[in-house]
C-alpha cells in the first residue's frame, strides 16, 4: 500500500508543481464558474423561490458544488493527459517507468481532485455565508472528495481516448455540458417526463448532486447514490487501467 501511495505522489508531483507555479490563475479560474452559476441561477432566474422545502439558493448551492467537481475534475485531468500524450510525449515516458499502472492512474487524477475540491469549497464557503440551511460536516467533505475523484477518473479516461483537442472538446460538449444543466443540479430531475428522468438517474452527476445536497441540507442519506457513484468510480478506474496496460491510448 505504501508503494502505491509513494508512486502516486511521484506521478502527481509534476502536475502539482505546475499548479503551484500558476496558483493565482488556478484559484481565480476555480472561482469564476461557481460564482457565475450562483448569480445567474440562484439570484437571477429563481430569486425568492423554493425547491425541496428549502430556499432555492440553499437547494442550488450543492448542485453547483457537484457541477464544479465534475467540470474542474474532468477538464484538469483530460487536458493535461492529452497535452502530455500528443505534444510532449512525456506520458509515454511515464508509462515506461517501473511503477504500477494503478499508481499512474491515481497520480494523474490528483490534479483534477484538487481543482474540483477548490471550486467546491469556494462554493461551500459562499453558501455558508448566504444561507443558514447549508451545514458543513465531515460527510459533506468526503462526498465532495469522492465526487471529484470519480470525475477525475472520467477525465483520465477521456484524456487517454481523445485523439486531438477537437475530439476532446467534442466529448466535453456531448457529455459534460448536457449533464451540467440536466442532472438535478439546478432543478429536480423528477420535474422532467419519466423517460427523461429515468435516463438522467443513470448518470453520475445526478447521484453526485443527490449526495452533496443530502449531506449539505441534512436530508436522509441516499445510499443508492453512493453505491452508483462507487460503481462509476470503479468502472472508470478499470477502463483507465486497461487502456494503459494494453497501450490503447
Amino acid at each position: 500500500m505504501y508503494g502505491v501511495f509513494d508512486e502516486t505522489v511521484r506521478v502527481a508531483y509534476g502536475d502539482l508543481c505546475f499548479m503551484r507555479r500558476n496558483a493565482v490563475s488556478v484559484i481565480i479560474s476555480s472561482m469564476v464558474a461557481p460564482i457565475l452559476y450562483l448569480v445567474a441561477f440562484g439570484y437571477g432566474m429563481r430569486v425568492g423561490s423554493s425547491e425541496g422545502g428549502v430556499d432555492y439558493i440553499a437547494y442550488v448551492i450543492p448542485g453547483i458544488m457537484a457541477i464544479t467537481s465534475m467540470t474542474a475534475g474532468f477538464a484538469s485531468t483530460s487536458q493535461k493527459i492529452l497535452i502530455q500524450r500528443l505534444f510532449h510525449s512525456s506520458f509515454d515516458e511515464l508509462v515506461l517507468c517501473p511503477m504500477r499502472i494503478s499508481s499512474i492512474v491515481l497520480g494523474k487524477s490528483v490534479i483534477g481532485m484538487i481543482r474540483g475540491m477548490m471550486g467546491a469549497m469556494i462554493m461551500l464557503a459562499l453558501g455558508s455565508v448566504l444561507t443558514d440551511n447549508i451545514h458543513l460536516s465531515p460527510q459533506l467533505i468526503l462526498c465532495a472528495l469522492f465526487s471529484c475523484f470519480t470525475f477525475a477518473m472520467m477525465g483520465v479516461m477521456a484524456g487517454l481516448l481523445a485523439k486531438s483537442t477537437p475530439s476532446l472538446n467534442m466529448i466535453s460538449n456531448l457529455i459534460i455540458l448536457p449533464m451540467t444543466f440536466m442532472c438535478g443540479t439546478l432543478f429536480s430531475v423528477d420535474l422532467l417526463p419519466e423517460p427523461a428522468a429515468a435516463v438522467l438517474w443513470t448518470l453520475p452527476l445526478t447521484h453526485s448532486s443527490e449526495l452533496l445536497r443530502a449531506t449539505a441540507l441534512e436530508w436522509s442519506f441516499p445510499w443508492i447514490s453512493l453505491v452508483v457513484m462507487g460503481i462509476y468510480a470503479a468502472l472508470f478506474f478499470a477502463i483507465d487501467h486497461h487502456i494503459i496496460k494494453r497501450g490503447k491510448y
